[in-house]
């Protein structure tokens, strides 16, 4: 329900099922070829209707038999056609789920030009099939076969580009830097969002009003919160709403989703529930720690012994090194506590602090990657570059993390010249140009 709505309308949906309605049209693979279908559909009817008024020229007459014969090539032609693009997600789907991560699959669900593909196969499909049945002897649609022909020469040219984009796309790098930089910039603009909100008193939050617990009304991962809609809720009820879970996590059914602090009156539980999506899974809207997973997982899957690709993790490791970088030059105070329009603190969320980033990022990579020279040496260089470009108050973390790498070194490398060249740094793994790190 949203925000300022009163409790006797019923029937509005919360923010949350509208979120997830939102989540399921854009990994949705058919809504947007029905749209195709249907507008094949009528362009097909206004073809139709344009040739019953003479207005195609003399050049674009065709014959009753080559009409229905190019017509129903281009029917045959597009369901082929259909089935392979099929056949290549089912690719897609074995290889992310055998070499990336199955998290991947998630985005890969929302490429926009996966389902223009499809939508222009589709709705020429339906477009030539929709002017088959006008055709008779004496009566040819010539303004629709040319449109048709031209809409083959379209699906054709998306077609290659189709396959351009995911023969280079699909492999790890690619795919790291696509995730990167999307974790990347939903960091940047959530603290943004978080920063820009801040109250007047440094946010402090009552601790002495009662608190009213709301619960779950059913478990779910924490896809996102309406932060303006639980701002203006607890304003609306003077209140302080605290979220004690972090986004991502999941909450069994009757868990206490929000601690309401004090107020004048008491909020509607099932409109402050409703302001906080629950879904199956985590998804990156307001979770940048879940690209960051997804880049470790396609990490230490290449370490598996089952695949032995240190390449591609270090190439993986490139990646997570921009994208700590972007989240360690912030402050990262690890609550955020945001104001209404009179800076009076109303919406208090946990977030996660820098050693968590941190520990993430790097801590199974080390585990996996502990007895290959690639991976020690290029998480030596990333830790080193980390402690030259991050603000002082992050630097424990950084030299906590290379205490740990070099213990994990000691372990893996008895052999003193062995141990030397684990504990060199180097930016390519092995092959660049190294340099003996700092202890």
């Amino acid at each position: 329900m949203p925000p300022g709505k009163g409790r006797g309308v019923r029937t509005t949906m919360s923010w949350s099922s509208v979120f997830r309605l939102r989540q399921y049209v854009k990994a949705s693979l058919w809504i947007v070829p029905l749209f195709g279908i249907v507008l094949g559909v009528t362009l097909a009817e206004c073809a139709i209707a344009a040739d019953r008024a003479d207005w195609p020229p003399s050049v674009w007459r065709y014959s009753a038999t080559t009409a229905s014969g190019v017509l129903s090539a281009i029917v045959g032609a597009m369901v082929a056609l259909l089935g392979f693009v099929v056949t290549i997600g089912v690719l897609v789907i074995q290889q992310a789920t055998g070499t990336l991560s199955p998290r991947y699959m998630r985005l890969w669900y929302r490429d926009r030009l996966q389902k223009s593909v499809l939508a222009t196969f589709t709705g020429t499909f339906a477009f030539a099939f929709s002017l088959l049945r006008s055709i008779e002897s004496n009566s040819v649609p010539d303004l629709g076969v040319t449109f048709a022909g031209v809409a083959v020469s379209i699906s054709l040219l998306l077609l290659l580009i189709y396959l351009n984009r995911f023969t280079h796309n699909l492999r790890p790098v690619a795919i790291a830097d696509l995730v990167g930089r999307m974790g990347a910039n939903v960091f940047v603009r959530a603290t943004a969002k978080v920063h820009a909100s801040a109250p007047q008193d440094g946010g402090a939050v009552p601790t002495h009003d009662p608190v009213t617990p709301v619960r779950s009304p059913h478990g779910g991962a924490i896809q996102a919160f309406h932060t303006a809609g639980l701002v203006a809720a607890a304003a609306r009820h003077d209140c302080t709403f605290v979220v004690p879970h972090l986004v991502g996590d999941f909450v069994p059914p009757g868990a206490v989703l929000v601690e309401v602090h004090g107020g004048t009156s008491a909020p509607d539980p099932q409109q402050v529930a409703g302001l906080i999506a629950l879904g199956a899974e985590r998804t990156i809207e307001q979770d940048p720690a879940f690209a960051l997973r997804i880049l470790v997982d396609i990490a230490i899957r290449a370490l598996s012994p089952a695949v032995n690709d240190p390449t591609t993790a270090v190439q993986v490791l490139n990646h997570i090194e921009s994208f700590l970088t972007v989240v360690g030059g912030k402050q990262l105070p690890g609550r955020y506590v945001l104001a209404d329009d009179h800076g009076r603190p109303r919406l208090v969320l946990q977030g996660r602090d820098w050693e968590d980033y941190l520990q993430l990022a790097v801590s199974e990579i080390r585990d996996y990657g502990a007895s290959s020279l690639q991976i020690c040496r290029r998480l030596r260089a990333l830790l080193d570059s980390l402690l030259e470009t991050l603000p002082p108050e992050h630097l424990p973390a950084v030299r906590t993390e290379l205490d740990l790498l070099r213990e994990s070194v000691e372990r893996a490398f008895t052999d003193p010249a062995r141990h030397a060249m684990a504990q060199t740094a180097d930016r390519q793994g092995i092959g660049g140009r190294s340099q003996r790190s700092h202890s």
